[in-house]
């Protein structure tokens, strides 16, 4: 309990000093400058995300079609594994095109300029 306690007091003591720093900044100008600068990295990580998620599955898959039999132990063993990579790179790859389609022209943000090109 003793040592629960300490981590919530560590967590509330960083709410406190993060959020006055952060109190008189506009958070919507910071992430059009962040989209400004890294445009062009963020659109190749996205893609980079989708193809490495499919090439995954897709190896996972055909690893098990050229076998031609299927051992239940492989399956559990090897595919849980396939499956929390392909889960972390598709997810990744989503919420990279979420902050580029907030961050694009038109979105939500109100970025004035469109930075993934």
């Amino acid at each position: 309990m003793k040592k629960l306690i300490k981590k919530l007091n560590f967590a509330i003591i960083g709410m406190m000093a993060s959020g006055s720093a952060m109190a008189g900044v506009n958070t919507n100008d910071m992430l059009c400058r962040l989209a400004g600068e890294f445009g062009n990295i963020f659109g190749l990580l996205r893609t980079l995300m989708f193809v490495g998620a499919g090439i995954s599955i897709a190896g996972w898959a055909w690893g098990y079609i050229s076998k031609g039999e299927v051992k239940f132990d492989d399956l559990q063993k090897k595919g849980l594994g396939m499956l929390v990579g392909f889960v972390l790179l598709f997810s990744i790859g989503t919420l990279l095109s979420v902050f580029i389609s907030m961050t694009g022209e038109g979105g939500p943000l109100g970025c004035v300029q469109n930075f993934f090109k």
